[in-house]
């Protein structure tokens, strides 16, 4: 299986953990492309969803060969978690 473009809308939601709010993702998105994607962002940011923030992601996939390209963060609205490296 050769690789395939994989774009996903990732929110994020702020939940309250005891006496900790913590922010989660929520379900992933599976788009149709990237400009699906950034769709969805521009709902989030026209407050048409409700959630804290969102990210839209690119990357390459191979399935089969367990292979997973670079994430591209095509957008981000909101607060979203802290890139780390």
């Amino acid at each position: 299986m050769a690789a395939t473009e994989r774009v996903i809308f990732q929110p994020y939601v702020w939940k309250k953990t005891g006496r900790r709010t913590i922010l989660e993702p929520t379900a992933a998105v599976s788009c149709r492309d990237a400009e699906d994607a950034l769709r969805r962002i521009e709902k989030v940011r026209d407050g048409l969803l409700s959630v804290a923030g969102a990210q839209a992601v690119r990357m390459t996939v191979d399935e089969e060969a367990g292979d997973y390209g670079e994430p591209e963060v095509l957008g981000c609205v909101g607060t979203v978690p802290e890139e780390v490296e």
